[in-house]
């Protein structure tokens, strides 16, 4: 066999396998997406299909972000492309019978993980710490057990958030993401996760609450020949209830619920993070897939929530819990924030990020 032939079946090998292993269907999406009052999943349904044959086309073209399916100003679904800067590119008005319209996002980034940001340390050069009087600054050190919501990170990461206190039968464990927990596959199970992040003074191993458990890997474009497919960003720490407590500071949205809530398009919601501490916006796209940037590599993420609020989210508030916002689904757990933009926020589904790891959430 020629070595030409030979590496066209290697190539095609390759690609067989890649197919098989990322590019898995998503599912029945009813069991991940509630479309709301007022409109029958089929459409939905026949937009998603749109936008997924849509995607072969337009997630490599240059200066575009990613795609989602919304509702439009009349309530009919609409496939979404985001758009790094205006005039990006050209597109068409429909497809496949649904509109297509766009939105200039900006790109997309992890929000964990702080690029050489400066401590956060007192007028003595010391890091700074919560006074037992005051302890509503996320980026603060806290007493044990800490809240949820907070500067958290392993020991080279300077800091994300830490979303929720979760359980598995006797087992206690602080949630995150990958890359505020493992440090984009590059920590070692067993590696001490600090509150506060080092960015925030967390010192290793005084500020130590627990060491890494297990982490979905993240799944980086490169080399791959065709980007494959993230589902999740999400890591768990093994900790105990005397380091970590199951609420957020005084200040946010107090104890997350056990029972989850579907995205719904609509949804008001509700977070609580390092940065940006206690904000609140609502989902505006449903099933989303993106190109996200973390550092120097890019990583595609599907079936992703999308969150629009005037500042929702900032850099740092990686890993925060997405819970619902108002009436029955208060405080339900929706989604598990991992990346955003300058307009936009980016989280998991929360019941893919649970079911991976076979806990619960540990709250009320």
């Amino acid at each position: 066999m020629s070595n030409n032939r030979f590496l066209r079946y290697g190539t095609l090998a390759l690609a067989i396998v890649l197919d098989a292993l990322f590019f898995r269907p998503a599912g029945d999406l009813r069991h991940r997406y509630d479309d709301g009052d007022g409109f029958g999943y089929g459409g939905l349904a026949a937009a998603i299909s749109a936008q997924e044959l849509l995607n072969q086309d337009l997630l490599s073209q240059p200066g575009v972000a990613g795609t989602a399916v919304a509702f439009d100003l009349s309530g009919q679904p609409v496939v979404k492309v985001f758009l790094t800067h205006p005039g990006a590119l050209a597109l068409p008005a429909s497809f496949d019978g649904h509109p297509v319209v766009s939105e200039v996002t900006g790109p997309f980034r992890a929000l964990g993980d702080l690029q050489d940001p400066a401590p956060n340390r007192d007028e003595s050069g010391t890091p700074a710490r919560a006074a037992a009087s005051d302890i509503t600054n996320p980026k603060l050190s806290f007493p044990r057990p800490v809240p949820i919501g907070v500067s958290t990170g392993q020991v080279d990461v300077t800091a994300g958030t830490i979303a929720a206190r979760v359980v598995s039968d006797s087992k206690v464990y602080a949630l995150s993401n990958n890359h505020v927990f493992a440090n984009r596959n590059q920590a070692e199970v067993g590696d001490n996760i600090l509150q506060p992040g080092t960015v925030d003074g967390g010192a290793n191993p005084t500020d130590a609450i627990g060491t890494l458990h297990d982490f979905e890997p993240i799944r980086f474009c490169q080399p791959f020949p065709v980007c494959p497919a993230n589902r999740i960003d999400a890591a768990i720490a093994e900790t105990t209830t005397g380091n970590l407590g199951n609420a957020t500071p005084s200040n946010g949205y107090g104890t997350p619920r056990t029972e989850t809530a579907a995205a719904r398009i609509g949804m008001p919601v509700q977070k609580y993070g390092r940065t940006t501490g206690h904000t609140k916006g609502r989902i505006t796209g449903i099933n989303a897939t993106m190109n996200i940037g973390f550092r120097d590599r890019t990583a595609r993420f599907s079936g992703q929530i999308v969150i629009s609020g005037a500042g929702f989210s900032g850099p740092g508030d990686s890993g925060s819990l997405i819970v619902g916002g108002v009436g029955p689904e208060e405080r339900k757990p929706v989604g598990l924030l991992f990346a955003g933009s300058q307009t936009t926020t980016l989280a998991n589904p929360i019941d893919l990020v649970l079911d991976r790891f076979d806990i619960s959430i540990d709250g009320n």
